[in-house]
């Protein structure tokens, strides 16, 4: 299509064509956008909180037959759906299917847990005077729910907001991020077929200043924010009295201890560090390698970096495509220089054209600068070497972020020290930082974030515990 609506209350809406769209590729404008202004914003807000009943009475078969659907009609769009991401986020085809098949997955799992949102059986009578009490508690939604998320995930993790609100029963307004808003409006289309009640969505590609009410209006119970984190933190402060969930950016460190399988380790660290070049959150982007194994590691690491093609991303056999954007490619090409001037080795890759950012590795690079101590989103990694394990874990430690981090290691004692003493959301045994299924908490400490996705962990944000007491008269300790 060469032109988009946007939704509003479960209807298509296109007052303007005014966001441009372009291949990020060629540069071309492959689509124009309809965006919302404040006034589509409020009228939206309005709609959900209107159709926080209707969807609270929604029984968990009926949650589950709509999310059903959704998977269904993934399958059958699977290629439509990849093709559109391939054009509009610049990700290699290969890759861009796979985010297909893990938005269907993400459905699939909502659908399932649709159906499993329980309560408990509380013991009272812990005392004298609570003899003949009995408590109970169950999960209902906490009603309508602001989305707000990114351009390297445009259909996963749109899903992975989505998914968990029609599962626990949650009405909500989404703003899908303006340079890759295409995957989300796609799913629009999809949820508007259902029976979802209406005004239960609205997805509004629209600028910051128009989705402030996302997170000033206190009839949206729940902000959920992935995005950097000097934005998430500053919204978090804003929100006011409504829960936040907030999934940022991070440095993933990854180790190679010395008893690692090496060529196992290489071929997932090349997937770690530079599929979908690099702007993924948990992209592998500081390698720690043992100094018995490093130089072997090293080489063989090099080689297998300089074999990567890059090219167009609908090329099937393309495994690097473009960076969102050519001032990311700008930034990128700055800090490595800027480590190469701080003395950094240049081991291979370095350069760039247009949004077209080389495969790079360095080692020796000083840990204070911006490509070791920021988030790159690029397809570059910085190599070190150490000499203890300790030393390692507390140089994986040694950042403001905290997402996910990887540990190639045999030792039993390794892992579980690793475990023990990562402050990350989650530990990688054998595996890169970058691994992740749809159906586990996911989610980092400091400045990587604030609660737990995933799906059942997103529904338990997504609904809150009301309890039920009940007295039998009579009744004496």
């Amino acid at each position: 299509m060469k032109k988009y609506p946007y939704f509003l209350a479960n209807q298509p809406e296109q007052p303007n064509s005014d966001l441009e769209v372009k291949d990020k590729y060629s540069g071309e404008v492959i689509a124009k956008v309809a965006t919302a202004d404040s006034g589509s914003l409020a009228r939206a807000i309005d709609a959900a909180a209107e159709a926080a009943e209707p969807m609270r009475r929604l029984k968990p078969y009926v949650r589950q037959q709509i999310l059903q659907n959704c998977v269904k009609r993934f399958e059958e769009r699977s290629e439509e759906l990849a093709l559109s991401l391939c054009r509009e986020a610049g990700k290699p085809i290969s890759v861009s299917r796979g985010e297909v098949t893990r938005l269907i997955d993400t459905f699939r799992i909502a659908a399932e847990e649709s159906v499993r949102i329980g309560g408990e059986v509380h013991n009272l009578e812990i005392s004298e005077r609570a003899a003949g009490y009995r408590g109970f508690d169950q999960r209902v939604p906490v009603g309508p729910c602001a989305f707000i998320s990114p351009f390297n995930f445009p259909l996963n993790l749109v899903a992975h907001k989505v998914a968990p609100a029609i599962a626990a029963g949650c009405p909500f307004v989404l703003k899908p991020a303006s340079r890759t808003p295409i995957g989300a409006i796609l799913i629009g289309e999809i949820l508007a077929e259902t029976d979802l009640p209406p005004g239960a969505f609205s997805i509004l590609p629209c600028d910051r200043e128009a989705a402030g009410l996302l997170t000033t209006d206190e009839r949206l119970k729940l902000l959920s924010f992935t995005g950097s984190p000097e934005v998430g933190w500053d919204l978090k402060a804003k929100a006011g009295k409504k829960k936040v969930v907030l999934e940022l950016g991070g440095n993933a460190g990854c180790i190679v201890d010395e008893d690692a399988d090496l060529d196992d380790a290489v071929d997932r660290i090349i997937t770690g560090a530079f599929y979908q070049s690099g702007q993924s959150c948990i992209s592998v982007q500081r390698i720690l390698v043992h100094e018995s194994v490093y130089e072997s590691f090293r080489d063989k690491l090099v080689k297998k970096t300089k074999q990567l093609k890059m090219g167009d991303p609908r090329d099937e056999d393309t495994f690097i495509g473009p960076v969102i954007s050519e001032s990311d490619g700008e930034r990128l090409k700055n800090w490595i220089d800027e480590a190469i001037d701080y003395g950094a080795t240049l081991l291979c890759g370095g350069e760039r054209e247009g949004v077209m950012v080389e495969a790079t590795l360095l080692e020796n690079v000083p840990d204070h600068l911006p490509i070791c101590a920021e988030e790159a989103f690029g397809p570059v990694a910085v190599l070190s070497r150490f000499t203890d394990f300790g030393q390692a874990l507390a140089e994986v430690n040694d950042s403001r972020y905290g997402l996910q981090a990887g540990v190639f290691t045999r030792s039993i004692d390794h892992m579980l020290r690793a475990w023990d003493e990562l402050v990350v959301g989650g530990v990688i045994i054998g595996d890169i930082p970058s691994w992740r299924v749809d159906n586990m908490p996911y989610g980092g400490v400091k400045d990587s974030g604030h609660g737990r996705e995933g799906i059942r962990y997103a529904i338990e944000d997504m609904t809150e515990r009301r309890l039920l007491v009940i007295r039998t008269p009579g009744v004496a300790g």
